[in-house]
């Protein structure tokens, strides 16, 4: 359930081709979830549906560059852009703008290699770095570091627990009966895209199923529990990234968002109506 300074939001009535075919999904979720995500205007509420599509976008992004996957120990980099240490942690060459660190990961991923958790870490600040621009990316994220799930200063998250998924969010498969000599097939962090889509690093767009697949073909001999899908979801504080973002416009109660910017907006007693 949405609700927009103090009013309910009633998504029913949005028709297609309004919006990406990725919005639509998120707004249908966010409408039908029994939980209240509240917002205090258009403008907060339109950041975030922005940042949720662009971390969407990044994983894909991500994948086509081509990086590899590796264990934390055989990570590899761009020198030109990271220092590498041995315990694969990556960190800023001397002089190098933290924004154009990142961006190399997706223009050159083939020289990269590393983990699941540093490949989601990616993910969030290419979608931070594309909804605030490269400014205001380099000074919240001037000792920018990148090692497996440990997120840098400044990357703020919402993490709960649930099933109420929506796109953006990245979600956990865990691999009950992993092999303990590959102990990077205990699970897989993955972007849920939406339609029943993920993307998972070492293994690709594919459904929740398909992730299950894998991870249950790298499993222990006589193994006997299935892969699944955690409860466990992670996704960036949208309010937080919100003031940085560039040209804000003012918030008007009779402006929809940008991404449904077709829209008809209508307020009916304590709701409001997109069509």
């Amino acid at each position: 359930m949405i609700k927009i300074n103090h009013r309910w939001l009633d998504v029913s009535h949005i028709q297609p081709g309004i919006a990406s075919a990725e919005s639509l999904e998120i707004l249908q979720l966010l409408g039908e979830d029994s939980n209240v995500f509240e917002y205090r205007n258009f403008g907060d509420f339109n950041f975030d549906i922005l940042l949720r599509n662009r971390v969407i976008e990044a994983a894909i992004a991500l994948d086509k560059s081509g990086p590899e996957f590796s264990t934390l120990e055989e990570s590899q980099s761009n020198q030109q852009y990271w220092h590498l240490s041995k315990d694969g942690t990556f960190t800023l060459q001397p002089g190098i703008l933290p924004h154009a660190a990142l961006v190399d990961i997706f223009m050159n991923g083939r020289l990269y290699a590393f983990e699941c958790g540093t490949a989601i870490v990616v993910t969030f600040l290419k979608a931070i770095l594309d909804s605030i621009g490269p400014r205001n990316f380099d000074y919240l994220f001037s000792n920018l570091f990148l090692y497996d799930w440990r997120p840098p200063q400044n990357m703020e998250l919402n993490i709960h627990k649930g099933r109420d998924y929506l796109p953006g969010d990245c979600v956990y498969f865990i691999n009950p009966d992993h092999d303990e000599t590959t102990p990077e097939w205990q699970g897989e962090n993955a972007i849920l895209l939406g339609n029943n889509l993920f993307y998972g690093h070492g293994i690709g767009i594919t459904t929740s199923q398909g992730i299950i697949d894998e991870l249950n073909s790298n499993r222990k001999p006589y193994a006997t529990i299935s892969a699944f899908l955690t409860t466990h979801i992670i996704f960036l504080d949208s309010s937080f990234y919100r003031q940085f973002q560039l040209n804000i416009p003012r918030a008007k109660p009779d402006h929809c968002p940008a991404s449904l910017s077709n829209c008809i907006v209508s307020e009916i007693g304590s709701k409001i109506y997109l069509s």
